[in-house]
């Protein structure tokens, strides 16, 4: 699904000297190489505040801690998307309440938020899915007119710009509240272990997030608030710092990638293959199919026999999880994110992938539908 050693090979010099370079300070923990990466990311993405951390999913769980929020209050998220984004919701006490998805885009839109809203409803998740933006506009109206915080779960999507309205750009995870990131390998900017960021332009939040992120200390030793431990090694903000001088470029991979797959796949019948939104640029974390008439399973099987990896992002959605049910409130059936659970299908999509290798990929499946 990722080809991670051949893209290293193509890096291998930059990021063995700046590991070297870290191995020679011995400032393994909050060395300088972490506030530099992070003042490369806020440049990046046009934010006033990154933040990193130790993963994606300590992110989520830092940004609501810096919310101040109350035993019970409910935060809105998307029923199609991985467990991270509502996990940490009940881990602190607070109510997932899961919404329906858009067929097209997978991701939440504005008119699944008005018959979700209760007066305990205190922030909006939106998840930026598999690659591209959900329309933030009509989200962050709709926060503002009631009062709500917006955290924008950005794993996988950094890089997406987002076009508003009037003709502005934004990229994904700096729109909202607090915009969280996760640096798992197999993210577009990926590390080599794990590690994930916050970011905001509100400084006061960024100073919370700080401390919360450090056992709640501003001065060591002194824990003014409960906080949790929560670093990017300094190892790991070196070979980011590397990679996100190539983002651009594995962005522009994946899209040139995703765009074959789409010019052969596009006409077979029983497969749809991903929508892109006019208001979002698409950085293809993944590229998922919907695989129609319950052939999904039996095209995974195929594939797999024949050597070609086939992913499903994901089979349960949230609100049928085990662990969620006791804790959530679901606003109605959800049919779409059911649906979708059914039927996704993503196939190998990432910077070293060659014509020829989806030419195999591609000839599989247009071997399948000829059966």
């Amino acid at each position: 699904m990722v080809d991670l050693q051949s893209q290293y090979q193509k890096l291998r010099e930059e990021i063995n000297t700046e590991i070297q370079k870290v191995l020679d300070t011995s400032a393994f923990i909050n060395g300088p190489k972490v506030r530099e990466f992070a003042g490369h990311l806020a440049d990046y993405c046009g934010v006033k505040h990154v933040i990193p951390c130790g993963n994606g999913t300590d992110a989520l769980q830092i940004a609501l801690m810096a919310l101040g929020l109350q035993a019970g209050d409910e935060i809105i998220v998307p029923a199609f998307t991985y467990a991270a984004t509502a996990e940490v919701i009940g881990l602190l006490g607070y109510t997932p309440v899961m919404v329906d998805v858009d067929y097209a885009s997978f991701n939440m839109t504005a008119e699944h938020l008005a018959s979700a809203l209760t007066p305990k409803t205190r922030a909006i998740v939106p998840v930026h899915l598999f690659g591209q933006s959900c329309d933030m506009e009509p989200i962050l109206e709709f926060s503002a007119a009631h009062g709500l915080y917006v955290i924008e779960d950005n794993a996988q999507s950094i890089g997406a710009e987002y076009t508003f309205a009037d003709g502005s750009k934004k990229r994904t995870g700096t729109m909202g509240t607090i915009g969280c990131t996760s640096f798992f390998p197999s993210k577009n900017l990926g590390c080599y272990g794990d590690g994930g960021a916050l970011m905001t332009a509100d400084d006061g939040l960024a100073e919370k997030i700080r401390i919360l992120a450090n056992h709640g200390q501003q001065v060591k030793y002194h824990h003014a608030v409960i906080g949790c431990n929560s670093r990017l090694d300094t190892i790991q903000a070196a070979v980011l710092d590397v990679k996100l001088r190539h983002l651009d470029e594995y962005n522009a991979a994946r899209y040139t990638a995703a765009r074959y797959y789409t010019t052969y796949l596009k006409d077979l019948p029983g497969i749809v293959p991903p929508d892109e939104m006019p208001f979002s640029t698409h950085v293809y974390h993944q590229y998922t199919l919907k695989v129609l008439d319950n052939k999904r399973e039996a095209l995974k099987k195929f594939l797999e026999e024949r050597g070609i990896p086939a992913m499903i992002y994901y089979p349960l959605p949230l609100h049928r999880q085990q662990a969620f049910q006791p804790i959530s409130r679901v606003v109605g059936e959800l049919p779409t994110a059911v649906q979708l659970s059914d039927s996704v299908l993503s196939l190998p999509v990432h910077t070293e992938l060659t014509p020829s290798l989806q030419d195999m990929v591609i000839g599989r499946i247009q071997e399948f539908y000829k059966l």
